[in-house]
């Protein structure tokens, strides 16, 4: 106990050094508020980023053609206005000409043209570069089959950008607020390379901030971009990311007046927090779920009736009211709040349950017999992987203890690994089964439909099926919106029926926010937006 809490002021001791002055202290000049979301994302390049942190960041020093209001709806950005043609395949959007860059030069429609041909091209290796597929032979290019000259994009002048779609796209002004549709700077990629994204110097963004700081691991500093076209509405002076991985630690350092916002709290703190400090904490619906990803091309999970069986012991509701103390349970893959076909229908109420919440012990045992393992005997040895979190720990254990109880499987070991190496993980497809989560890059479906998609490179579950990539592709090009959505929920019933992974819970986000930060936006997207947000005292 004393050598946690040596650690522990120790860790508060630094972090004070570095965010002095900040929201809750003010002893350096300015109004600056400090956030931690977790780990230190693994890159903030916006075609390479694939993280909730790092797409914090990103939108803070970017803005996309659109941006969103505090109601997810897609306004005015980069673009003042937009024009779209009668079938809805083309947009012409115009650029503000007051739009700059962080060192005073002006944003173009080539910047825009560069970033998501740089998405697109194959060589980048952007995982996200499917979210540009409905762009005209966006697919075909990042698949080598078409040249950049072929893609829907053209530069009419340099306020001007035209993008021709593959077909009508009812997101795609939410598209153009994502992260990986940034805007980027050739000159400062080609001069710097890799490391462009690397150092405060030569990441230059569009954006209401920019970066002045950044130590590893440890922390990152932003100001006010005074070169942002709407830099009046910004309210603050910056804001500080700190990069506290424990949770326990992270509400230590809230307690200490040493952050202004935290992601995260201990599960076991839930109760109390709710009790002390109802104002302070934050349980907010996310459109997202956390899940556990199977490889499904390595054993024992390369067999169906495994995978079922695994999922049919797992009590879902036990995780969430006893471990996680907040959450949906999960039924099925696509969350509540996602929209349906007609005004307030829900994606969720209408495809209905695909799953049981509850255990059902019986079943899942008759499986695990009928794949050659009754009562768990013979089971090989299994590895559960998860990136390092008390939160995520808990709910693995809590896990391996029904999988015990209710199949007879005792030779599963659990395995953390930070983040940074957990991602590259999960994306080489180096495990059995892992932790994962997703939380909707948009509100729509489709947002968590093609991410099983055959190459998708978010799909780290390693499951391809020519069958299910071909609906998608017909989801893509299907215009009358009903139709839409029924092979959206066909698509949904087609990869869970597979049982590719286990839908434990949708998210909620368990944040402290201090009482003196005002308008500050949390997206059920996960993102926390700082253009609007106030320190009031």
């Amino acid at each position: 106990m004393k050598k946690k809490i040596v650690v522990l002021t120790v860790v508060l001791s630094l972090l004070a050094a570095v965010i002095a002055g900040c929201g809750g202290g003010a002893q350096e000049e300015g109004a600056f508020i400090t956030h931690n979301h977790g780990e230190e994302p693994e890159t903030i390049d916006p075609a390479l980023n694939t993280t909730v942190n790092g797409g914090t960041i990103i939108l803070a020093v970017f803005e996309g053609l659109t941006k969103l209001d505090e109601k997810d709806n897609p306004v005015p950005g980069t673009a003042e206005r937009w024009e779209v043609s009668k079938d809805k395949t083309k947009y012409t959007f115009y650029l503000r000409k007051d739009a700059k860059w962080s060192d005073g030069k002006p944003v173009t429609a080539h910047d825009f043209a560069y970033a998501w041909e740089r998405a697109l091209d194959p060589n980048t290796g952007a995982e996200y570069a499917y979210q540009l597929y409905y762009i005209k032979n966006g697919k075909a290019y990042n698949k080598g089959e078409a040249e950049a000259e072929d893609l829907g994009i053209k530069v009419i002048d340099d306020y001007t950008l035209e993008v021709q779609l593959e077909s009508p796209t009812p997101y795609f002004l939410k598209l153009a607020a994502f992260p990986t549709l940034m805007p980027v700077r050739k000159d400062v990629i080609e001069e710097h390379g890799d490391q462009w994204a690397r150092s405060p110097e030569t990441y230059i963004g569009n954006g209401p901030f920019k970066m002045v700081e950044w130590k590893n691991k440890d922390s990152m500093k932003f100001v006010k971009n005074e070169h942002y076209w709407n830099k009046d509405a910004v309210k603050i002076d910056g804001f500080i990311e700190t990069f506290i991985a424990e949770s326990s630690t992270m509400l230590s350092a809230y307690e200490a007046g040493e952050l202004d916002i935290i992601d995260q709290v201990p599960l076991e703190e839930i109760d109390r927090l709710k009790k002390e400090k109802p104002d302070e904490l934050h349980i907010t619906p996310q459109l997202g779920t956390y899940y556990y990803a199977f490889n499904v091309t390595k054993e024992p999970f390369d067999d169906v009736r495994v995978r079922k069986a695994f999922i049919y012991a797992l009590d879902k509701e036990a995780m969430v009211n006893k471990v996680r103390k907040s959450g949906i349970p999960a039924s099925a893959f696509v969350p509540p709040g996602v929209p349906d076909t007609g005004e307030g229908t829900e994606f969720r109420e209408v495809g209905g349950p695909i799953y049981p919440t509850k255990a059902d012990p019986e079943k899942a045992r008759q499986l695990l017999a009928e794949a050659g393992y009754p009562n768990g005997e013979g089971f090989p040895d299994v590895v559960l992987k998860y990136n390092t979190s008390e939160g995520h720990k808990k709910l693995a254990e809590a896990a391996l203890e029904m999988w015990k109880k209710n199949l007879g499987i005792d030779n599963i070991t659990l395995r953390n690994e930070e983040w940074a190496v957990f991602v590259n993980t999960r994306q080489k497809g180096d495990f059995q089964i892992a932790r994962h989560g997703w939380l909707g890059d948009y509100n729509d479906p489709m947002t968590f439909i093609d991410l099983f998609t055959t190459g998708n490179g978010n799909n780290d579950t390693q499951w391809s099926s020519k069958e299910y990539d071909a609906l998608v592709d017909k989801i893509r090009n299907t215009t009358n919106e009903e139709e839409r959505m029924k092979l959206l929920h066909q698509a949904e019933e087609m990869f869970l029926e597979d049982a590719i992974m286990i839908p434990v819970f949708h998210y909620t986000e368990n944040a402290m926010i201090k009482p003196y930060i005002k308008n500050l936006h949390k997206s059920p997207l996960g993102f926390t937006f700082f253009d609007k947000a106030e320190i009031v005292k």
